[in-house]
């Protein structure tokens, strides 16, 4: 039997006493007793007049999720065991109906999401199924007969949406985590709204076979999470390659890419806050912080992404959402929310020839917006440039739910990734959200970018008011792929082209020197100073700094080095072989040689006392 909400058509003030559940922090139990009994308990606080849900499971199924887990080996390797989630109600779970927020469109889905299962064979338990916009048609959390979701902070705001329920029980610490979906930032936005993490990844990583389309072509399932590191581990659990059309997997190496250490990030030139002084000094706030954790912020003309954005609503991908549901709103006009019908309705004005027109634009467009991202990292946006009461949605809902989409609607037009993070409050107490958005396959660099922004500015778990639990946990991506380059010269650390290495995230890794078998001189003519090294197997040590690069940086710092240098392999004092500075021996006729000062910084020095300045 499953437990049902019943309809409602008011707002409720969902304030409850939560506990924060992190997965890093979910108690071990040491039976699968003892994590049956520990979900039941959390099942049974759960309240029946919640909007936040629209299904929740029965303490007997919650016992059968266990009883199948037991009989696949039990918990003791699956990495989600008896963690709690919930799925958005546009997400199939085999036996439980799928409403997507519309009771008469409800029918009971004959397999379980690949996505979803995927959770379940690594021992997550379902609670439940969480409202939303209908039909995934919005990013406020109104548009729904189950009853408006309210904001976790003031119940007299939006909580967003569309995954209404998926952000606010996760922000109140009823799951560990939950699914939802993002077509046009419905993964974003409550995430902003809520103060959690809100992981949008790119198209086709996480399979959307079992999820009733918005707009198939540009769906994702997102997932809500307390802290990046249990969003980022969700995602490469729930990852996967499918038999759906749209499933991708990701090139070779995609997912070691990583920003640089200190990262351009490109934001708004000329933003839009739509008169919300407050959520624009929330983000000035914001924007400071991260140029304290090193980041350097460049204003671009986002002009090109918000005519990609005009594109989803406006032109023919309306249709999409129409084909999703066609045969039902033929028949049951009356049963859609009366502004999703106005919505979904313009579908009828586009053509053949209009789509194809809009693809063409969309693709001049792509190419403009490529290249403005290619300027930078990744961009650093405002999750939301403004926040709503319910009342105002009501009084104007599609014009307010709109500006909403200002920073997301391009985002899965583009083919892009993002990373919606909490960035402090607002001075009315409402959550302030930022959004880091990257090309695709970008998933792994953001998220290693955001886990440093949550340990720089960490912040408090949801509405639970509870810090981050201590001890970081590791991303479940692999290391990103480096190569030790050993320097000599002008790219030591405070040298004049040492940036050469920090523009392309080179970290200092340690000094040491080389064995005995080279020779050192300066030499004549080179601007800035540089030196050359030569293996002669006759020499002394030599001082060098040992900096890791990425694998994808390597070569574009290679062919910035002139002649008669050049990268070769070095020997240093232990034995290792590394990637290092060397010198044809052709250009060291004339030189001086400076073996006897064991390194570069040291001649240098003497150089300067040497010749003092004139005053």
């Amino acid at each position: 039997m499953l437990c049902r909400i019943n309809l409602v058509h008011k707002v409720v003030d969902i304030s409850d006493d939560f506990p924060p559940q992190t997965i890093s922090a979910w108690p071990n139990p040491s039976a699968a007793t003892d994590a049956s009994a520990r979900v039941t308990e959390l099942l049974q606080k759960l309240r029946a007049d919640d909007p936040a849900w629209i299904l929740l499971l029965t303490a007997a199924q919650i016992e059968a999720q266990f009883r199948i887990l037991a009989q696949r080996g039990g918990g003791a390797t699956l990495p989600l065991y008896g963690i709690p989630f919930a799925v958005k109600d546009n997400i199939d779970v085999e036996g439980l109906p799928t409403t997507a927020a519309c009771p008469e469109f409800s029918y009971i889905a004959k397999t379980t999401a690949p996505v979803v299962q995927r959770l379940l064979d690594a021992g997550a338990i379902l609670l439940g199924k969480t409202n939303l916009d209908q039909f995934a048609t919005g990013l406020v959390g109104t548009r729904t007969p189950y009853g408006a979701v309210p904001n976790v902070f003031n119940p007299r705001y939006i909580s967003g949406g569309s995954s209404a329920g998926s952000a606010s029980v996760v922000a109140r610490g009823q799951v560990c985590f939950a699914l939802g979906t993002d077509t046009a930032g419905s993964g974003r936005v409550p995430a902003g709204f809520n103060n959690v993490v809100g992981l949008k990844p790119t198209r086709g990583w996480l399979s959307t076979r079992g999820v009733l389309p918005a707009c198939r072509t540009l769906d994702c399932v997102s997932i809500f999470a307390l802290t990046v590191e249990d969003a980022a581990l969700v995602a490469s659990v729930a990852a996967g390659p499918d038999e759906d059309a749209y499933s991708r997997t990701p090139p070779p190496s995609a997912l070691t890419k990583r920003l640089p250490a200190r990262p351009t990030l490109g934001v708004p030139l000329q933003p839009k806050w739509f008169g919300d002084t407050k959520a624009e000094t929330a983000f000035t706030l914001a924007c400071a912080k991260f140029e304290a954790m090193g980041a350097k912020l460049a204003p671009l003309d986002f002009t090109p992404l918000f005519a990609v954005a005009a594109l989803l609503y406006q032109g023919p991908w309306v249709a999409e959402r129409y084909a999703a549901i066609e045969g039902f709103i033929k028949e049951n006009p009356q049963a859609i929310h009366p502004v999703l019908r106005g919505i979904i309705g313009k579908a009828t004005q586009f053509d053949a020839v209009a789509l194809f027109k809009a693809q063409y634009k969309l693709a001049e467009l792509k190419r403009t917006c490529d290249a403005l991202l290619a300027k930078v990292d990744a961009l650093l946006v405002p999750t939301t440039p403004a926040i709503y009461t319910i009342e105002e949605i009501d009084a104007n809902p599609v014009e307010l739910n709109s500006r909403l989409g200002t920073y997301t609607n391009f985002v899965n037009l583009l083919d892009w990734c993002a990373l919606s993070l909490p960035a402090g409050f607002r001075s009315d107490g409402l959550p302030s959200g930022v959004t880091l958005i990257g090309p695709a396959w970008a998933d792994a660099a953001l998220a290693e970018f955001g886990q440093r922004w949550q340990r720089h500015a960490p912040w408090t778990l949801g509405a639970t008011g509870k810090p981050i639990p201590a001890g970081e946990k590791a991303l479940p991506f692999p290391p990103a792929q480096r190569v030790r380059v050993a320097v000599v010269g002008a790219h030591l650390s405070g040298m004049p082209l040492n940036g050469q290495l920090t523009e392309r995230g080179a970290v200092l890794a340690e000094q040491t020197t080389t064995s005995a078998d080279y020779q050192f001189y300066a030499l004549p003519g080179t601007v800035p100073p540089k030196p050359g090294l030569v293996k002669t197997g006759r020499g002394a040590p030599i001082m060098v700094e040992l900096w890791d690069m990425p694998v994808e940086a390597f070569g574009s710092f290679v062919a910035l080095i002139p002649s008669p240098l050049g990268i070769g392999t070095l020997t240093l004092a232990d034995g290792r072989q590394v990637k290092g500075f060397i010198c044809e021996p052709w250009a060291t006729a004339g030189a001086r040689e400076i073996t006897s000062f064991g390194g570069w910084r040291a001649f240098m020095a003497e150089t300067a006392r040497a010749n003092p300045p004139k005053s």
